[in-house]
């Protein structure tokens, strides 16, 4: 046995016999054919023998051939999903406090948050307060579909996950959209809102809308019976949210119930957004008599309401929006498609995405209630605008002055702003946007005849019908040969490239400006979003908020060419090519930028309350107080901080400190006065003073 053990285990032919040719390896098996192996002894070399050389390198070759790319993907994929599921153990081990641990350690400590902070000076729960989510922010979800959505009954089909998006994406642009004709559900087919706090706390899990300001006045007492998200379909007009949904009836209900179980306090109402002009509608609704009012009588928000606290109001319109209706495009957009114009305008398996976006983006009638309003008046014409003199310095946009620089010889130079013509939102060519008025011919658009085209008899045209196919080349010269066009001119110019779209919206909202707000036609709804078409509620101790951020470069007015053609295509896009002189300019990408919160210009959101409301004036006959509180942008010192607390964008402004700060502060019962009246870092005051608009 001890013999046994000894014995060593075979060893691997060396290399030399590796490297023999297969006929010697015949002549030796041949030789062998018939003799008995040799004793174990004679077979192995002694104990005292060097280890086996190395696999020779076709060995090598033939183990490496042997891994495939299937066997690389599965290790990367099975080291990612490692490295996940080590992370995510880590995280739900950690203790609770060890991220903001983390984050001081960085950064300093960070201050209370506002709800903590008011609750330390003893502010509690007062007047019940009403959320008003503004376009796109609310939830929507399906309650009847068709084939294509089996199995989505109750799944938000916007915000949450987006996921069935990117499953069948065809399918959701149908569901979204609303019927060309009724601006109301196709047949077939019910999206309603989702309701309770959750319609609008967050957009998307991670982002959040209303889940700061909502988690802050929690702490100092609010719960789900003190507050109420009026949560709507912000793709319908909105008198239609009440034909439909009795929307507006719902939240005229719970706006009393809040006040009759609160002890008889009234409401802080807080709308965002697009919910800015939706309440502004409300508040007319609910006073005018049936069928077309809520019949409250004209003292119903002198009793139910203390203050309309409004964040980011598009009073008088956007640019933005005329961009988004015209060519279904916006700053974002306009860079995503010239970096890579495939991805948006390719027909490449039918994706087509801005001209499906556009089929069911102007099916929303909403959105017609941001186009600009008041025409030239209020926001400039070929030769002027207000915000005339403006200097697009990033480090200081409040600033107009000039500035004082040195040339090359030494000498003091001033520098004063590129002249910008903010009154052209549209403009075909830079050289157009930039020439003076009295080198601009205009020939005459509005009763062009439009051509044909041969897109519209295309069966996959139809299927992403956007009225351009129409138009027909007549139709499209005439747009560009017009050259030029403003706030007056934009509305002509949207009813002629979308005329179907225009007739629905003709019946739910105005544009222009009230000669007599006595005239018996403004007592129809079509009016009541438009601030410059009616009156305020009678209600002298109502107060009224215009709450947004400034500091960050805002859409103004947009650098169009006419796009190349090709089948089904949006013939007008924004010239990406089109950039100012220098850094300072406001020209950046065909976009004119100028002061706002990215997404509402100072001019827009500050006016009514700056001038238009101010004081006793034939919008405000009751003399409600107004005041203009702007808050300065201020980007996160680390990705640590999130969206940032000193946030003035236009979501993000949300979650900043101050602005929650003042709004539990008046709904824990203080006044505007005591929040300190006007916050103004814009010159909102001195471009309201250059409209020339009777008050």
């Amino acid at each position: 046995m001890s013999l046994l053990r000894r014995r060593k285990q075979p060893q691997p032919p060396s290399p030399n016999e590796d490297s023999s040719n297969g006929s010697d390896h015949e002549e030796r098996g041949k030789g062998n054919r018939g003799k008995k192996p040799a004793p174990a002894q004679q077979q192995q070399p002694s104990s005292s023998s060097s280890p086996p050389p190395p696999p020779s390198k076709d060995a090598t070759r033939r183990t490496k051939a042997n891994w495939s790319c299937v066997d690389s993907c599965c290790w990367l994929v099975g080291c990612v999903c490692s490295a996940w599921w080590l992370l995510l153990f880590l995280y739900n081990a950690m203790p609770a406090s060890f991220p903001q641990y983390v984050t001081e350690a960085i950064t300093g400590p960070l201050p209370d948050p506002p709800g903590i902070k008011l609750q330390k000076e003893g502010l509690r729960v007062k007047h019940p307060v009403v959320f008003v989510p503004g376009i796109v922010t609310g939830g929507l979800e399906l309650w009847e579909g068709h084939q294509c959505a089996e199995g989505l009954f109750r799944k938000r089909l916007w915000g949450g996950t987006f996921g069935d998006v990117y499953k069948r994406p065809l399918c959701w642009v149908e569901h979204m959209s609303l019927d060309n004709e009724t601006g109301l559900d196709k047949p077939g087919i019910r999206v309603r809102p989702v309701t309770g706090l959750v319609a609008a706390d967050y957009f998307v899990p991670g982002y959040f809308v209303w889940a700061v300001l909502i988690a802050n006045l929690a702490r100092i007492g609010y719960e789900e019976k003190t507050m109420y998200m009026a949560a709507y379909d912000w793709r319908l007009s909105f008198q239609n949210t009440e034909v439909r949904d009795q929307t507006l009836s719902r939240i005229k209900s719970n706006i009393e119930l809040l006040v009759a179980t609160n002890g008889g306090n009234k409401v802080v109402v807080i709308p965002h957004s697009m919910g800015v002009l939706y309440f502004l509608h409300f508040m007319k609704w609910v006073e005018a008599p049936p069928p077309m009012g809520g019949g409250g009588g004209p003292n119903w928000c002198a009793k139910h309401i203390k203050a309309v606290m409004n964040i980011g109001g598009p009073f008088l319109g956007v640019p933005k929006a005329v961009a988004g209706l015209f060519s279904s495009e916006a700053k974002d957009v306009a860079v995503a498609r010239a970096i890579a114009p495939e991805v948006l305008d390719s027909d490449f398996l039918g994706l087509q995405t801005l001209r499906h976006l556009m089929r069911m983006t102007r099916t929303w009638d909403s959105t017609m209630s941001m186009i600009p309003k008041g025409g030239d008046t209020i926001w400039g014409d070929l030769d002027w605008s207000p915000e005339d003199g403006f200097e697009c310095n990033a480090k200081n946009l409040k600033t107009n002055d000039s500035e004082v620089s040195k040339d090359v010889n030494g000498k003091n130079e001033e520098v004063h702003p590129e002249p910008v013509n903010y009154g052209r939102i549209v403009s075909f060519g830079k050289d157009i946007a930039e020439a003076s008025s009295s080198e601009v011919e205009q020939i005459e658009f509005r009763d062009a005849v439009k051509g044909n085209n041969i897109a519209h008899s295309n069966t996959s045209c139809r299927d992403i019908w956007t009225e351009y196919h129409e138009l027909g080349w007549g139709g499209i010269k005439a747009v560009a040969d017009y050259k030029v066009y403003t706030a007056s001119s934009i509305i002509d110019l949207l009813r002629f490239v979308a005329p179907r779209m225009m007739r629905r919206g003709s019946v739910h909202f105005s544009y222009g400006i009230a000669d007599n707000l006595d005239d018996p036609k403004y007592i129809h709804y079509k009016y009541w979003s438009n601030p410059l078409e009616t009156k305020l509620p009678n209600a002298p101790e109502m107060e009224i908020f215009s709450m947004y951020g400034v500091g960050i470069p805002t859409e103004r007015a947009y650098v169009y060419k006419l796009a190349s053609q090709a089948e089904c295509y949006i013939p007008f896009q924004i010239d990406t090519s089109a950039e100012g002189g220098d850094a300072k300019s406001c020209l950046k990408g065909g976009v004119y930028l100028a002061n706002g919160d990215e997404t509402v210009p100072v001019l827009s959101a500050g006016y009514m309350c700056a001038k238009g409301w101010r004081g006793k004036t034939r919008f405000n006959p009751s003399g409600s107080k107004t005041y203009v509180r702007e808050y300065s942008h201020s980007r996160p010192s680390n990705l640590l901080e999130g969206r940032g607390t000193q946030s003035g964008a236009h979501v993000d402004i949300m979650g900043n400190f101050a602005l929650i700060e003042d709004i539990i502060r008046i709904a824990a019962g203080a006044t505007g006065e005591e929040l300190g009246g006007d916050q103004v870092f814009s010159d909102i005051f001195k471009w309201s003073d250059k409209i020339k608009l009777k008050l």
